[in-house]
């Protein structure tokens, strides 16, 4: 059962550009600063208002300062264009093939870059959220960095195990399809993609993707960028023995009906993360419908709280 949170307004920061170990990352902020800092990390391709406002509005109203950012390669933060555009096709079969896959940076410097954003807002720790690629740098956040994280929610994601079961071939098929970059061939290209990943489900969401689309387009597109992260992903191989020494307090929360991500994969990152509590949606595929964020927004707030009995009042941690 949600819980009910009375409605008052939530203050928002513009977005901005900061520098972060080296790069420029776009970001914008949801919330009171003074309170725990929640950090959102989005998914190949994806852009930080893939986190709708609304749904960080909810995350704002349960007590966090929440941070959303473009990746690098997404968005309005720095591009590697000089690295080209990596063979897709090359680079899955490389991986399908267990042999090295080239790529112009792994997805640990994109961990990197999350806490040169920290270091530039002044954060000392932070809550995690995840999503898809973004579970994943999540993930690695809470290996490699343990003093940064307060907590970690995994969503839609996977430890990279090559023995987990692969992706439906029809959500391949959709998401490798040709970006088109004009604005009307765009919008229709976003919502037969995501009506896919939604598994045929919740056809309310369409209206809500149609201005998702809008709001891409008018940022930026970078599909190159998009290819560029996949190979990252690729190339960065299992993370699965690593998270078995995570110890911050952890949530995985899966669809049963994803067909990029299987559930298996959040059953195995559950699996290997000591003690984290698994959250299976029925019917959710890969995305973030609104009728699952009241679960999604107690899930994290739960996991945090218990974080903040761990870790002190609120959990929140010094702030510089």
């Amino acid at each position: 059962m949600s819980r009910a949170v009375p409605p008052r307004s939530v203050a928002r920061s513009p977005e901005r550009l900061v520098q972060a170990g080296g790069l420029t990352l776009c970001c914008q902020t949801f919330g009171v600063p003074q309170h725990p800092a929640l950090l959102l990390i989005m998914g190949m391709g994806a852009q930080m208002v893939g986190w709708d406002d609304d749904f960080c509005v909810q995350l704002a109203q349960r007590g966090f300062h929440v941070v959303r950012f473009d990746n690098r390669d997404a968005g309005r933060s720095t591009r590697f264009d000089d690295a080209g555009t990596p063979d897709v096709a090359s680079a899955m079969m490389r991986a399908w093939m267990r042999l090295p896959v080239p790529a112009p940076y792994l997805l640990r410097d994109m961990a990197h870059d999350a806490v040169g954003l920290l270091d530039a807002l002044g954060i000392a720790r932070a809550h995690l959220v995840g999503a898809s690629m973004g579970g994943a740098i999540a993930q690695l956040l809470a290996v490699h960095h343990r003093e940064r994280v307060l907590s970690l929610t995994s969503i839609m994601s996977t430890t990279g195990a090559r023995d987990l079961p692969a992706p439906d071939a029809t959500a391949m098929n959709a998401l490798f399809r040709p970006t088109p970059l004009e604005l009307a061939a765009y919008t229709e290209h976003y919502l037969k993609t995501w009506r896919v990943m939604r598994g045929g489900a919740f056809p309310e969401e369409d209206e809500r993707d149609r201005a998702r689309a809008a709001c891409n387009h008018a940022r930026g597109l970078n599909p190159a960028g998009a290819a560029r992260q996949l190979a990252a992903i690729l190339a960065s191989g299992s993370r699965r023995e690593a998270l078995r020494g995570v110890s911050v307090p952890a949530l995985v929360v899966h669809g049963d009906a994803d067909p990029l991500v299987p559930l298996a994969a959040g059953v195995d990152t559950a699996r290997s993360i000591p003690g984290a509590r698994l959250l299976v949606l029925e019917g959710m595929g890969h995305s973030l419908p609104l009728r699952m964020w009241p679960r999604i927004v107690d899930g994290i707030a739960e996991i945090a709280g218990i974080a903040g009995i761990a870790g002190g009042p609120a959990g929140a941690g010094p702030r510089r």
